[in-house]
């Protein structure tokens, strides 16, 4: 698998991504750029936050865009993700957040992360089929002594962040959500809902080609330059000059491309695995309500939801090195994890396996940023957390490029992503983390 650590430029010859989600589906085909040619602003990456800042470029403002994507759109993470449309991003709790700015910006915070679930749902009303499915979202405690913390958060949320979250009980969680698994009590997110992830960024691409948005795929950019005061960026077999660059690339961006970006976020992979379709008695024995999306307080967690063909969908942690990512011990390991976290299900077969990258930074807090000197824009860091965000995400870049007096007042925007220290030492850092949580998982901790 490409390796944005390693690889200088990444593969521009496929068209969607090796995950469950493409699976006898068609989708469009965005043609290659050829010759030279300039435009007001370039956008590096078709996935939900480079598709997003086009269409509201081109929708909103009217602004020329072209974006450039190295395969298809979706290829990236877009297109392998678990499809869990959460509120939140990064990985900093509302705690975490009231500590560091404030109550009031904590809130106004949680307030954008509502509003990027309202921005994905509005996408999808107007007519994007992502095979949406509600059934909200259950966070549970993997150990008892994390109950009374979560159930705090919850009635924070329900306080003080408008969100209408519910805290459950080991006996709540076995009765109405969740009966096949080991609960100890959970919080429950109801306006969460699962979907297609491929599917909706396949219908942003369509949405954003219908507004006059240029998009070129296997296009992969080998060089990206200031000069005179503009930004040319060279492919295999075009050149384009622009006025304003974006870079929405996230984790699967080349270390070197972009100078800003580099060693401002670690590319870590998670892995996903789906199941055949259950039978009847499988399902009875899993216990999951229709559309519920889970996932643990472990630090290594794991994700998991019924998909609408009733095939069970299970994610966590991957390799270390993209060479290594398509390696069967990994999916070895998430099926024992599914395992373990359904004993009865031990004659299942796994029908797909697949792995994608997410962008991990420095804070745990994702930066939406404008170096107005150099006419640059970036979104990245999303922590594994960004479906929803990332798109929302995307709308703010452009209404930071067009209608800045207009962003709400939020840390995201006011600062550049921090650089790494010992970048090199990155993965040699994950591996012990890794080796630390596993022992922790095995002996209980």
């Amino acid at each position: 698998m490409y390796d944005p650590l390693v690889d200088d430029i990444p593969p521009s010859d496929q068209h969607q991504p090796d995950s469950f989600w493409v699976s006898g589906k068609d989708s469009d085909c965005y043609a290659p750029l050829v010759g030279e040619h300039k435009t007001d602003v370039v956008i590096i990456g078709a996935g939900y936050t480079g598709l997003s800042c086009a269409l509201h470029l081109a929708q909103q403002y009217g602004v020329e865009c072209t974006v450039v994507e190295a395969n298809q759109p979706g290829w990236g993470c877009s297109g392998r993700n678990g499809g869990f449309v959460l509120p939140g991003t990064g990985r900093l709790s509302v705690q975490q957040m009231r500590k560091r700015w404030g109550k009031p910006v904590s809130q106004a915070i949680y307030a954008e992360y509502l509003n990027s679930i309202a921005t994905v749902t509005q996408l999808i009303d107007e007519g994007i089929d992502c095979e949406r499915v509600a059934g909200g979202y259950l966070k549970l405690a993997h150990k008892p002594s994390l109950v009374s913390s979560l159930h705090h958060q919850a009635n924070e949320l329900a306080a003080d962040y408008g969100d209408s979250i519910l805290s459950l009980s080991a006996h709540d969680i076995a009765k109405k959500y969740l009966s096949g698994a080991r609960a100890y009590g959970g919080i429950y997110y109801p306006n969460a809902f699962g979907i297609n992830p491929w599917l909706l960024c396949q219908g942003m691409a369509k949405k954003a080609a219908e507004v006059g948005v240029n998009i070129s795929g296997n296009t992969a950019v080998i060089d990206c330059q200031r000069i005179n005061e503009k930004h040319v960026l060279r492919t295999k077999s075009a050149s384009i000059t622009a006025n304003t660059l974006i870079v929405a690339t996230n984790a699967y961006g080349q270390r070197n491309l972009y100078k800003g970006l580099k060693d401002r976020t670690f590319p870590v992979i998670s892995s996903i695995i789906v199941t055949q379709p259950l039978t009847p008695q499988q399902l009875l024995t899993v216990g999951m309500a229709e559309g519920l999306m889970v996932m643990d307080t472990r630090p290594l967690k794991y994700y998991y939801r019924i998909l609408p063909d009733n095939r069970l969908l299970f994610g966590g942690r991957g390799a270390i090195e993209g060479k290594h990512a398509n390696n069967a011990k990994y999916q070895k390991a998430l099926k024992e994890g599914l395992l373990a976290t359904f004993p009865n299900l031990h004659d299942v077969s796994i029908s797909a396996f697949w792995s994608g990258w997410v962008s991990v930074s420095l804070d745990d807090y994702p930066r939406v940023y404008h170096d107005q000197e150099n006419k640059t824009l970036y979104s990245s860091g999303y922590c594994g957390a960004g479906l929803a965000f990332s798109i929302q995400a995307g709308k703010r870049l452009a209404q930071m490029q067009c209608a800045p007096d207009q962003l709400p007042d939020l840390p995201f925007w006011k600062s550049p992503l921090k650089q790494f220290p010992f970048a090199l030492a990155r993965r040699p850092a994950l591996k012990t983390f890794y080796t630390w949580e596993e022992f922790k998982r095995k002996v209980g901790m």
